[in-house]
């Protein structure tokens, strides 16, 4: 398709799309999750949208946007149903990254078909082995969310080492659909309608062209002359995934709201829900919490931009920074939500209350790797001391 065919909608308009979604997705959601994937249906509504369009590059047909509005979509579309608001989180991210590739990817992927999707499973489970010309991939990849949609394929991580096993690099590769088998193992406590299951990868040759780095952040890998394109990858995705997480936690204060207008206490002496102090004093806090983490989260993404903007790339100390507060929204937002679910007391844990799974799909994103606070606490703590960047970091520094 033509990319002049297409107008752009307003950051506006594609929020005002997903908010207006969310009736409709929580009505959706129990099925989702029983059926352990998002629904075409649901996928094509997301296509209809333009969500998928957002950091799409414009040479293909997308809109090349702030990646904060990617972001705020997310933190209305989490409010609706996490697993659908997750594969548009993981299945939106992937058309930024395809930018960062040679274009003959992006020719060889939406030259056809703009509207292919492609998902993911970086964690470096399999191996990779240079070869003439490219790489040899084999392995199984889990997790892969969305890939019953992907038939543009997925990005599958893994890590190069020199025969003494020093690291060489930690780099993507974009693997065409025909090239794995998919392998439903996804059988989970929370996020089960994400349908993140495992690739499977024998023997398969990717050339050289269809990889980037992970890792590095140079002008050599994100030198694009779209401001976009000079945005840190991981920190595009990381930021994403904390976006859905904090919208899954808004819906969380959305449905505890609608339940306990109409409650009455047990005890005589506080009567209405609404009355009790600790009701009121929980949800307050856990409305703090989230708008922290949702502000912080559009604040290091602007910051970053600000820098992408004039043709510049983010510093470390700004890339360190940014990584790591992000990182901690998945631990807060989950307290705030969990701090408003034990005020349910026992109608909350009822498997036909919509807040039991709201609650599980949060413990599971929470769980991402993205959102390893503990970890990355104690680096930030250490680089702010003065202290050296571990070799292979996620930020992008050589050392």
């Amino acid at each position: 398709m033509n990319s002049m065919t297409i107008a752009t909608p307003s950051e506006d308009e594609l929020v005002g799309r997903a908010r207006e979604m969310i009736p409709w997705l929580r009505e959706r959601a129990d099925a989702c999750e029983q059926a352990r994937m998002v629904s075409t249906e649901t996928i094509q509504a997301f296509h209809d949208a333009g969500f998928f369009r957002i950091l799409q590059p414009r040479r293909w047909g997308g809109y090349e946007m702030h990646p904060n509005v990617l972001n705020k979509v997310l933190m209305e579309l989490g409010r609706g149903c996490p697993s659908s608001a997750w594969n548009v989180m993981v299945l939106g991210v992937h058309p930024f990254e395809v930018g960062l590739l040679d274009p003959r990817c992006g020719d060889e992927l939406w030259s056809q078909d703009d509207t292919r999707l492609v998902s993911s499973s970086y964690a470096p489970f399999g191996t990779v082995k240079a070869v003439d010309g490219g790489y040899v991939l084999n392995g199984d990849w889990l997790t892969s969310s969305g890939c019953d949609h992907a038939h543009g394929g997925a990005f599958v991580g893994a890590r190069l080492f020199t025969d003494d096993g020093k690291l060489i690099d930690y780099k993507a590769f974009w693997i065409e659909a025909k090239d794995y088998e998919i392998i439903d193992d996804w059988h989970v406590v929370g996020l089960a309608g994400t349908g993140s299951k495992k690739l499977r990868i024998r023997d398969v040759f990717i050339p050289a062209y269809r990889t980037h780095s992970i890792i590095n952040y140079d002008q050599d890998s994100h030198g694009g002359l779209n401001p976009l394109y000079k945005m840190p990858f991981l920190y595009v995705f990381y930021a994403a995934v904390s976006s859905v997480i904090t919208g899954m936690a808004r819906g969380m204060v959305d449905l505890y709201v609608e339940h306990m207008k109409p409650r009455q206490n047990i005890s005589q002496a506080v009567g209405a829900a609404t009355q009790n102090p600790f009701v009121k004093g929980k949800l307050g806090e856990a409305e703090a919490k989230i708008t922290g983490a949702a502000a912080r989260i559009l604040m290091n993404t602007d910051e970053a931009w600000s820098y992408v903007s004039r043709g510049e790339l983010v510093p470390l100390d700004v890339r360190v920074r940014h990584f790591a507060t992000n990182m901690f929204t998945g631990g807060e937002v989950f307290e705030a939500a969990h701090m408003v679910f034990k005020k349910t007391a026992t109608r909350g844990v009822w498997l036909n209350n919509p807040m039991q799974r709201q609650m599980r799909d949060i413990l599971v994103g929470a769980n991402h790797i993205t959102q390893n606070q503990d970890d990355i606490g104690d680096l930030l703590g250490g680089y702010m001391l003065g202290n050296p960047l571990p070799a292979g970091n996620q930020f992008g520094a050589r050392v």
